[in-house]
């Protein structure tokens, strides 16, 4: 089922976001969030918690039981049907090539066209970022979505099946959509204390993967792992930091966020092709991570017969 995915995957990438379910996802939580922003803290955090509950239940619960039922009377149905919504919760291609697009605007010398590119990978805003906080920001999402994209979704595939996958991305979803701060922080909190629940254990084995992948690929592995264990507190989230400052520290290059942290030492400039690196490293790290996914699989198949 994992390696049907992962092809999957890697021939087609994502679906159009008309009938992509993350974008149904987020549709209904667009629509559960409508008219609860002007309560009172306490008001705006069980309604959240009633989000997540009914949010997860809509999509993990069908999910569940459709594969069970395939399970009993087609198990080759229940194999393609198991892949294909596994693949909807991970992004290898997809990944890759929204870092490329900025990636070429800006060797065309088109920052403006580069910043555009870049809205669709982070929050923050692009408007008035030069050519070196591009390079920063499209590297910090790479890292960042290895977690988030890839590892975590599957760690929770192999912990409790595509259901398990299913319920991290809806949560994830759901962090991103209204785990912010400001006036209805509360909204989202318990979101955005669930999401970095999730991701503490994959955030930190995303960490050593980049280490080592630094370490295979001849890049600076002892400072990947040095930055990564101190510096990663430097970032709001409790898990960004940890693939951010390991990536970093790989690289030997500074990546920021203006006004808000800093991590690793400029020894080498920000240009074009350290989004190239960045992709190489993650790349490599995905590739251990598929081979424990497999290993761990193959063990519990033979365990299980």
């Amino acid at each position: 089922m994992l390696l049907l995915a992962l092809a999957l995957d890697l021939a087609f990438g994502e679906p159009p976001n008309a009938i992509h379910p993350v974008a149904g996802v987020g549709k209904v939580i667009g629509l559960l969030e409508r008219g609860n922003r002007r309560q009172s803290p306490a008001v705006q955090f069980g309604y959240g918690i009633f989000m997540v509950a009914v949010t997860l239940g809509i999509f993990v619960i069908p999910v569940y039981y459709i594969l069970v039922s395939l399970r009993d009377v087609h198990f080759a149905g229940y194999v393609i049907a198991g892949a294909v919504l596994l693949k909807l919760t991970f992004s290898l291609r997809g990944l890759r090539q929204a870092a490329n697009r900025v990636r070429n605007r800006l060797q065309e010398d088109k920052v403006a066209e580069a910043r555009h590119e870049l809205r669709a990978m982070v929050s923050r805003d692009t408007r008035d970022l030069p050519g070196p906080l591009l390079v920063s920001a499209t590297v910090e999402s790479v890292a960042e979505n290895t977690v988030d994209s890839f590892i975590a979704p599957l760690f929770y595939f192999l912990l409790f099946g595509v259901p398990g996958a299913v319920a991290y991305r809806v949560i994830n979803t759901l962090d991103s959509m209204v785990g912010y701060h400001g006036k209805y922080e509360y909204l989202g909190k318990f979101a955005s204390q669930l999401d970095d629940i999730l991701n503490y254990i994959p955030a930190r084995l995303a960490a050593l993967l980049l280490f080592l992948a630094a370490f295979v690929s001849r890049k600076n592995s002892r400072a990947s792992w040095q930055i990564a264990c101190r510096e990663h507190v430097k970032t709001e989230s409790p898990n960004a930091g940890w693939p951010m400052a390991a990536t970093a520290g790989a690289l030997n290059v500074q990546l920021e966020k203006v006004g808000q942290y800093r991590l690793g030492k400029p020894a080498k400039p920000l240009v074009p092709e350290t989004i190239d690196a960045s992709l190489g490293l993650t790349q490599i790290a995905m590739g251990f991570w598929i081979l424990i996914c497999c290993i761990v699989g193959v063990t519990y198949f033979v365990l299980a017969a």
